[in-house]
């Protein structure tokens, strides 16, 4: 079985099922949450792998990989044509650049597989699959600052039961078993199901596993009758609902703080520990404007609960960079600050602005941050919580620090807004059930145009607030009780997957080429 490159336009039908394939997997992820395609879609990929050299299987991986993330990241589209000079459809541009970039991933997995194939044998090409993807996926992660959109496990953030072993490896895990899979599928494409039953076994035997352990854990410590209430307190979230485009206009920023002063008096009649504001709530300066800063503090004190609000901040002297921070407001002021660690390139940082800094003025999004240096952890009597500002959700070490830090619970604020009503808000709201499992710990979401939501420490998301609807949100947070194998030891399961890569290519290198 496979693809025969002696057929008529077997060619031409590899790149359209590979591209074809590419979109389906796409479709995994928010919004359309078709999650069983991602237990699929790689499949021709690696199928090509197990039958063309290995340059053969990158370009047919890149292919994929491309497709996959034009997909994936076309909400991006939007953010360009309503907030860049690029015209469209031109704005496609950057986003072909980024997907290509992203999708060359999947093509060195793919040519690795067709590698060891080709030394080891094809069972053992793709049985190396699932360490090589997760090796992959965390270098994407880390290289050149890491873009870690789209990992394979978050297009399960909706099937509980498969994510619960994210508290043992975090989201890797999902994405191991997930190409598991996809590699058994292949293996009884390319060797037959009597050659590929010893993968197919160890793939549905893992599984299995990580089914029963997450219906277990669902039933016995989240389930409705499990006899040990937990220790919880009483947040709010802030969804203000203020379109990008008014944003930052001084026109309108009398009718957004009163806007924000209506809806935290009415959040606070749940008698919340803790408001929370999105990111950059405050659309000035706090600490360099007294009046705002009273204000604030004068109705922190009113209420009797600290705010956390969302502000830029600006470092010390006459050149000073800005800062994306958060600070804790109660009755005595600024109690705590926490400034942005991980920032968005060619958002709110230029790479190599030495030389491609021309491209600041294509876009009004783009901006010159500094880096924040330390993980805060805020003080809140019995329930310390950290704080990660919008994008820094995806990147699960620097979240897990907070944790480690003492945080009894996360918060993150953030502005979709940049992202319309397209998938982006969507996507980036799917990626915190991981984190919630990977640490056992709950989140509480406060966006300025939505998804403002709470996420327990089963993954399970709810109540939330829909795009660009104007309100607040209380509810019961419950605080950290247990520390998981995640939180304690980190990513060791992608630098299990890179020493077993290396193993086995070593093996590889000592064996001829069958």
């Amino acid at each position: 079985m496979g693809f025969r490159p002696g057929w008529p336009g077997a060619d031409a039908r590899r790149r359209l099922g590979l591209i074809l394939s590419g979109a389906a997997g796409a479709l995994a992820f928010p919004a359309n949450d078709w999650s069983l395609l991602a237990w699929v879609w790689l499949v021709p990929a690696l199928v090509s792998a197990s039958e063309r050299s290995p340059r053969g299987a990158l370009a047919d991986g890149w292919l994929a990989g491309l497709s996959f993330f034009v997909v994936l990241l076309r909400w991006l589209d939007h953010t360009f044509e309503s907030y860049s000079a690029i015209p469209w459809p031109l704005t496609w541009l950057p986003i072909g650049a980024l997907a290509a970039y992203c999708g060359l991933y999947v093509g060195v997995v793919s040519a690795a597989v067709s590698w060891l194939g080709s030394r080891l044998g094809r069972g053992w090409g793709l049985a190396a699959a699932p360490a090589l993807w997760v090796a992959g996926e965390w270098i994407r992660g880390w290289l050149m600052g890491g873009f870690p959109w789209g990992l394979l496990g978050y297009s399960q953030h909706r099937a509980l039961a498969v994510i619960q072993i994210a508290e043992f490896g975090g989201v890797y895990a999902v994405s191991l078993i997930i190409v598991a899979v996809n590699a058994a599928l292949a293996s009884w494409c390319v060797l037959g199901i009597r050659r590929a039953a010893p993968g197919a076994t160890a793939a549905a035997v893992l599984t299995a596993g990580s089914l029963a352990f997450g219906w277990w854990v669902l039933a016995h410590e989240y389930g409705p009758a499990t006899g040990r209430p937990a220790s919880s307190i009483e947040v709010a979230v802030i969804q203000p609902a203020i379109e990008q485009s008014l944003k930052w206009d001084p026109a309108h920023q009398a009718e957004a703080l009163a806007r924000y002063e209506q809806l935290t008096r009415e959040a606070a009649r749940s008698k919340p520990r803790v408001i929370l504001w999105p990111e950059t709530a405050a659309p000035i300066f706090l600490r360099g404007d007294p009046v705002l800063l009273s204000r604030l503090t004068s109705l922190s004190a009113e209420l009797g609960v600290p705010i956390l609000v969302g502000s830029i901040d600006r470092l010390a002297g006459p050149r000073g960079q800005f800062l994306n921070s958060a600070f804790l407001l109660g009755e005595q002021g600024i109690t705590a600050k926490y400034d942005k660690i991980h920032l968005v390139p060619f958002g709110e940082y230029i790479p190599l602005a030495g030389l491609i800094g021309f491209v600041r003025s294509w876009a009004e999004f783009i901006s010159d941050f500094a880096t924040g240096t330390s993980q805060t952890v805020f003080p809140l009597s019995g329930a310390p919580f950290g704080t990660v500002i919008c994008y820094e959700v995806i990147f699960p070490e620097l979240f897990r620090g907070f944790v480690v830090g003492g945080a009894s619970f996360m918060a993150n604020i953030t502005n979709d807004a940049w992202f319309g009503r397209t998938s982006g808000p969507w996507q980036h709201l799917g990626t915190l059930p991981l984190r919630a499992v990977e640490n056992r710990v709950a989140i509480a979401r406060a966006a300025n145009t939505g998804i403002s939501a709470f996420v327990s420490p089963s993954g399970m998301v709810g109540p939330m607030l829909p795009l660009f609807e104007r309100g607040h949100l209380s509810a019961r947070v419950t605080l950290r009780s247990r520390t998981t194998l995640y939180t304690r030891w980190g990513d060791w399961l992608p630098y299990l997957c890179l020493a077993v890569s290396g193993t086995t290519a070593g093996a590889a290198l000592r064996r001829r080429a069958t």
